[in-house]
């Protein structure tokens, strides 16, 4: 069926990236756009605005509901936090309303719970809402951040002139950095100008950003998911080489548990985003999600491969007639063979699962003293198989099979 070998080839250069010692795997929590947007109408929906009470109350579900324990950590707010004005003295001032006892007491929340606190803003004249953004108290608002103990910053790009953004996000890394206050740094550099029709300088952007956002905004469908799906496969070998230890491609939220996904779409989505080694973000009311997204967002074999400290992105090596397959080497190694997560997706929506078959060696998994298979959704253990060994996978529309192959080492005698 296949004719695939994909060699990964470790390069020994060295990369001046940005080393301020976070996110040396991709970053996980909670973000309220995707599915809470800039809803601040807090009189009539109370429960859902974006306000300090949604915080603390998604920050406690976190913990008590079992997210924390499977590693998601940061609790990130995003646009609409705001007052439209600065204060007298130029510092940013949360709503009073919807805010009332401010962002340093919200972080303090949040840190009491042994979570960590993000915050948004833009590298332009207003956030994409309309509130005020960086341009002009770059400083400034790097000193408040640090003084609220923020511990991750999303700097958006709206607003704002893409061929500035070069030395205007670095300006501002290197004014959080200059804080001497931690802060994971979340660009959306790359997009913009992308949009703009300039081509994205990645050796720059890695080495100042712990993430940054290549595409689109995820929307809560499974079309949004399928195009990001699609840019990543279609851009691989310009996007795949700049992801490692401390700075990430950031294909945008999870969206599962929301409206869009089915089941099967749900897994699809965890799944590739796993391969992707991408940052493992939910937008979902967990106050009502069902049980059976819950669980794969807490399905900690795949998140371990999201995790995986070795830091290299996946990739997509096939692709015919609405089947895919991806590949992701992961650790344990030996001598020079990986481990590696494969994911088998079905896009076709002809209302039968579809049958892939394909021996271990078409998807470069060489090893000769074989590999210990598992499917890590339905959690069985296919013992140990050999690169000849031929695997079939029954695989339903929008839906995907993954499989961790555990590299083995040689028996010695």
């Amino acid at each position: 069926m296949l004719s695939i070998a994909w060699i990964i080839l470790v390069s020994s250069s060295l990369c001046n990236c940005l080393d301020n010692g976070l996110a040396r795997t991709p970053p996980m929590g909670w973000l309220s756009w995707e599915r809470f947007r800039c809803n601040t109408d807090c009189v009539n929906d109370p429960d859902n605005c974006i306000s300090e009470q949604l915080f603390q109350t998604m920050t406690d579900i976190v913990v008590a509901d079992g997210y924390a324990s499977v590693g998601y950590e940061y609790i990130n707010i995003d646009d609409c936090w705001l007052e439209k004005h600065r204060a007298h003295d130029g510092k940013l001032v949360a709503d009073r309303k919807r805010f009332p006892n401010g962002m340093k007491a919200l972080s303090d929340y949040i840190h009491s719970r042994g979570l960590k606190f993000g915050i948004y803003e833009d590298y332009g004249n207003y956030t994409c809402a309309g509130y005020p953004g960086i341009i002009g108290y770059e400083e400034k608002d790097a000193d408040l951040f640090a003084d609220w103990n923020v511990d991750y910053v999303k700097l958006d790009g709206c607003y704002a002139l893409p061929y500035n953004m070069d030395r205007g996000y670095t300006n501002f890394g290197r004014l959080l950095n200059a804080t001497g206050k931690q802060m994971v740094y979340s660009c959306s550099w790359p997009v913009y100008q992308i949009y703009a029709g300039i081509q994205p300088n990645y050796s720059a952007i890695q080495s100042h950003c712990n993430l940054w956002r290549n595409y689109d905004d995820i929307q809560d469908s499974w079309a949004s998911v399928e195009n990001i799906i699609d840019y990543y496969g279609n851009n691989q070998d310009l996007i795949a080489p700049n992801a490692g230890p401390g700075h990430w491609n950031d294909p945008d939220m999870l969206i599962i548990g929301n409206f869009g996904l089915s089941y099967e779409q749900a897994k699809t989505q965890f799944a590739i985003w796993s391969i992707l080694a991408a940052p493992l973000l939910m937008s979902v009311d967990l106050r009502t999600i069902r049980p059976q997204f819950k669980h794969i967002l807490q399905n900690r074999k795949i998140i371990a491969v999201d995790q995986d400290p070795l830091g290299i992105q996946g990739r997509r090596i096939y692709k015919h007639k609405g089947i895919e397959i991806w590949s992701r080497p992961i650790g344990p190694l030996h001598q020079n063979f990986y481990s590696y997560a494969i994911a088998f997706v079905n896009r076709r929506t002809d209302g039968t699962p579809s049958d892939i078959s394909v021996t271990l060696k078409e998807l470069g998994l060489i090893n000769f003293s074989g590999y210990r298979v598992e499917d890590l959704y339905e959690n069985v253990d296919y013992g140990v198989l050999y690169p000849n060994t031929k695997i079939k996978v029954k695989v339903n529309p929008s839906g995907v099979v993954m499989l961790k192959g555990e590299v083995q080492f040689p028996v010695e005698l």
